[in-house]
């Protein structure tokens, strides 16, 4: 329950006005409610009287008059409740999103892209039908209750405690059926996001499935993943199904007591008519707000199951912590240390072992290796993705193999501050369904166009840019529909240039193109290397002729290191023996 409090509290803490003038009309329809069968009870008891009836006019009107407000009152807390449990939860989705990237990438590589939209959206969705709703149908019926109970004490004790041992019966029926029912909707929840993440799979592998003849076999999966879904949403409806029928029950009960305590007093002249029509009609009130909660307990059931999810994703920890006083990164080009660095993502297979290196400032490494090799790793450390199980990693103006000067470990840079730090352009560009302006600034709207537009011109695209048919309002397709691969690695390129990196990572950024866009992309690179330092990871021999020195990575060890022109020229080296044979597949 602590959670469940401490969720509500942050969710509702910044909307604390709102959540007042819901409190407010929330008691005030309590009080309403509660007023109107006392004015029918009044009615009729003048009526059995014979007295005057010149008052009973009055007295409808009232009623009418009382009735048209408290749906008005109804109407707004309804309207109120839905807003609040809406900007609540969607601040909660920004929050859990924000909480999620930040995770590190062990958690992401253990959770498929469509699982976590079920567990960010669908359990978040769940949860804004319990924050909206709970008050106004759960916690509005339960002080509706407490009201009811209140004012029968008022006429006759007995017939409350007779009604308050009604309503701690049945509360604590429906109580013990929701923690029975939990657990069902928790696997509920849990089964419809093993079905997203299958669907996001089989559907970004679309065309991988048809060329390889495999459509039967996702349908099977499919089958099994829907199947799982219908079998444990069946086990949560029939135990909801059996939350019904204790109500039905509870309801048969509170009738038959209301009818024979009201005729006995009513024989006894204990009480009036109209009072006997009070006590009827509380209890048959009473159980139309236990009605009303049992209906209620579905959805509050499947929203502690989300709640629960919610809670548990914000408990995962990011291996990945920033130091609480962070060391500065100077200015210009980055020297990178890496000090006898051993990895591996998982403790039984090493990727990287005992790597060292150290590239000064403004200078550039081509890094050289077979698929797997660990190429893609070092800078994924460098971004401090992962951290290393042994060693060191550096960055800063300057740096050596025997010892540090001027340069201090990432893990005591603030990653924000390190990641603004590092630019990468890969093979892959991830382009966003918006205007070319946002793709390349990532929506920064303190980068005006002007700044754009230089760096467009100073990178040698200004014709690549003239070609766009709206300017910087062209508007790009997620996955660059629109845009070939040379249009989305210049993009790619504006990006790191904005930013002003010191350290440009290019992973193969010219591989698939054609040799006139690869001319272009070769002019842009130059400039975007001009006084930073760079790392190319190659997969083509081609691609390093730029750079200052070579480093070739074969089963996670350097096995050759060196200056371009020294390898170049030394017949005993590997890089030569590479650019004598020219077998650059055997880089692949």
């Amino acid at each position: 329950m602590k959670g469940y409090r401490d969720l509500f509290v942050k969710c509702l803490k910044p909307m604390r006005p709102k959540v007042a003038l819901l409190a407010v009309l929330i008691f005030v329809g309590i009080g309403l409610q509660l007023a109107n069968p006392q004015i029918v009870r009044y009615f009729i008891d003048t009526v059995v009287a014979g007295s005057d009836f010149r008052p009973l006019i009055l007295i409808a009107l009232v009623f009418l008059g009382v009735s048209l407000l408290a749906q008005i009152v109804g109407v707004t807390a309804t309207y109120v409740g839905e807003d609040v449990g809406w900007r609540a939860t969607n601040q909660l989705r920004a929050d859990l999103t924000h909480h999620c990237l930040r995770l590190d990438m062990s958690f992401h590589n253990t959770h498929t892209p469509g699982e976590m939209i079920e567990r960010i959206d669908g359990d978040v969705l769940t949860i804004a039908s319990f924050f909206s709703q709970f008050v106004i149908h759960i916690l509005g019926n339960v002080l509706l209750l407490v009201g009811v109970l209140f004012v029968l004490a008022l006429d006759d004790w007995r017939i409350s405690l007779a009604l308050l041992a009604y309503v701690v019966l049945a509360l604590a029926g429906l109580g013990y059926m929701r923690q029975i029912a939990v657990p069902y909707w928790r696997a509920t929840r849990q089964a419809s996001a093993d079905l997203f993440g299958f669907l996001e799979e089989q559907l970004a592998s679309t065309e991988d499935i048809r060329s390889s003849g495999a459509v039967a076999y996702v349908m099977r999966n499919l089958f099994k993943f829907s199947k799982a879904c219908l079998d444990t949403a069946l086990k949560s409806v029939t135990v909801n199904t059996l939350i019904a029928g204790v109500g039905a029950g509870l309801y048969v009960v509170g009738q038959s007591v209301a009818f024979v305590s009201g005729y006995y007093l009513l024989r006894e002249g204990l009480l009036t008519v109209g009072t006997v029509y009070l006590v009827i009609y509380y209890t048959n009130f009473v159980f139309g707000r236990l009605f009303e909660i049992a209906d209620q307990i579905q959805g509050l059931q499947q929203s502690v199951a989300s709640i629960e999810r919610v809670g548990a994703l914000y408990a995962v920890e990011s291996m990945i912590k920033s130091t609480p006083t962070p060391a500065v990164l100077p200015p210009g080009p980055l020297a990178v240390l890496f000090d006898d660095i051993t990895f591996g993502y998982n403790e039984l297979e090493l990727v990287l072992q005992n790597v060292s290196f150290h590239l000064q400032p403004g200078k550039t490494l081509g890094l050289l290796g077979r698929t797997g090799s660990g190429k893609t790793t070092i800078t994924r450390l460098l971004f401090r993705l992962y951290d290393p199980a042994h060693g060191t990693i550096c960055l800063g103006a300057n740096g050596s193999r025997s010892g540090l000067m001027d340069a201090c470990d990432i893990r005591e840079i603030a990653l924000d501050d390190l990641r603004q730090r590092i630019g990468m352009v890969t093979q892959n560009v991830q382009l966003f369904n918006a205007a070319v302006r946002d793709n390349v600034t990532f929506f920064d709207e303190n980068i005006s166009d002007e700044e754009i537009l230089q760096v467009i011109a100073e990178l040698g695209l200004s014709d690549w840019y003239g070609a766009l048919p709206e300017g910087l309002d062209t508007r790009l397709e997620t996955g660059g529909g629109n845009l070939s691969a040379g249009e989305a690695q210049l993009l790619a390129f504006a990006r790191v240039f904005l930013s002003d990196p010191g350290l440009v990572i290019l992973d193969e950024a010219s591989s698939r193109l054609d040799p006139a866009t690869e001319k272009l992309i070769d002019c842009a690179i130059d400039k975007l290397l001009e006084n930073r330092t760079g790392i190319i990871v190659a997969h083509r021999l081609s691609t390093v002729h730029r750079v200052d020195h070579i480093m070739i990575i074969e089963n996670g060890r350097i096995q050759e290191f060196g200056d371009y022109e020294d390898l170049v020229h030394d017949p005993t080296s590997r890089f030569y023996s590479l650019l004598q044979t020219g077998l650059e597949e055997v880089l692949a």
